[in-house]
This record gives structure tokens, sequence and C-alpha cells, in this order.
């Protein structure tokens, strides 16, 4: 788990929200809530004057949804389905009898 000062260093840095976590191998929305203590979804979110005082976006709802990866087009994934079908023999054999 990213600490905070970590989260920090990267920010004053430049880097955004979604390089952050990239580098640190956690969704965008988790770093931002690392380094604000806020919920990325903006829910209990200060007003925007707070926000602006703070120093804290204004829209964090960006971040809270990472983009979702379908590992089922993986050519590992597949590796692994076959190889599972390779060694179950009495699936393979039920198959045949339907078949």
């Amino acid at each position: 788990m990213p600490t905070t000062e970590q989260v920090h260093r990267l920010l004053e840095q430049g880097l955004d929200y979604p390089e952050i976590g990239r580098r640190l191998g956690v969704p965008a929305g988790q770093a931002y809530l690392i380094a604000t203590g806020l919920p990325a979804d903006g829910s209990d979110a200060p007003s925007p004057e707070e926000r602006r005082r703070r120093g804290l976006r204004l829209r964090s709802q960006d971040l809270a949804n990472p983009p979702h990866e379908n590992p089922a087009s993986s050519a590992k994934v597949h590796d692994w389905i076959a190889e599972r079908v390779r060694a179950d023999t009495q699936m393979r054999a039920a198959a045949e009898v339907d078949g």
C-alpha cells in the first residue's frame, strides 16, 4: 500500500493521479484517497470553497471508476483455460458421450 508521503512526493513532481496510480500500482482513485483522505467518487465531499482552500480537485469522479480489463481476451487466460480442459479427463469424456 503506497504511503501518503509517496503520493505527495509524486504530486510535487507534477504528476496527475492516473500516472501516480500507475507508478504505485493502485487505481487513480485510491491514490487520490491516500493523498487527500477523501473518496474520489464525491461522497463525503467538502464544499467547493473547502476544496479550493485545501487545493483539492473540484471534480474527482473520473478517478473513482478506472477502466476495466477483460481478461477473456488475454492469451495468458486462453492458455490457462486450454490447460484446464486438457487436465480434466472426466469432463472431456462426458463431452465425447454427449457429442
